[in-house]
Formats: C-alpha cells, structure tokens, sequence
C-alpha cells in the first residue's frame, strides 16, 4: 500500500485507525474501497450487535447510538457508490476533469 492509498484510507476511517490491520486488508483485497467497507462494515455490526441503540434512564440521561448507525450507513452507500474516488480505482480512460480524447474521421462519401 502506497501513502496516497494509506492518507486516504485514513481520511475515510479516523486517524485512530491500526496501520497494520490496514495493511494486512488491504494485502488480502488487493484495493482501498474494499477496506474502507469492510471496515465500516465491522464498525455498524459492532455498533448494533454490542449495545442497544438508545439507553435512557428516567429524568437523569438519555443516549442514543441511532444517528451514528446512520452516519456509518451514509457512508457506505457513498463509497459503494464511487465516492470519494480512490487513489487505486480502476481508470475507465477519462482523465480528472472528465474529459477524454477521441480521433475524429472523415467519412466517406457516397
């Protein structure tokens, strides 16, 4: 893994993020969006499966975890859409402005 693919993985998961768990994932999936997803994958799972979505004790405190679930869904719905672009996505042969080139020919008469 390169630092541009390592800065932007990082840019998705938090600085707080294990570089070397980073690294033995991306070895295993072979590109940065699967990582990112299987992490965020195993941050919702954890976020629903180890404690209850909201906890509130009576007229002292009230927390809720719903909007976080929600935040981490937004979030791989974005990169499982594409965005923000990786560093090691595959190129469909357009450049970064979304322009491309192409060779014009004459027709020929009739």
């Amino acid at each position: 893994m390169d630092t541009n693919v390592r800065a932007w993985l990082i840019g998705q998961l938090g600085t707080a993020t294990d570089l070397a768990d980073l690294d033995q994932r991306y070895t295993r999936l072979g590109s940065a969006r699967a990582v990112a997803l299987e992490v965020l994958y195993e941050r919702k799972a954890a976020l629903v499966m180890d404690q209850p979505a909201s906890v509130s004790v009576s007229s002292v405190v009230s927390v809720t975890y719903t909007e976080n679930i929600r935040a981490i869904e937004r979030q791989i719905a974005l990169l499982e859409d594409g965005q923000p672009p990786a560093p090691d996505d595959p190129s469909d042969g357009d450049s970064a402005t979304g322009f491309s080139v192409i060779q014009l020919r004459e027709r020929p008469r009739r």
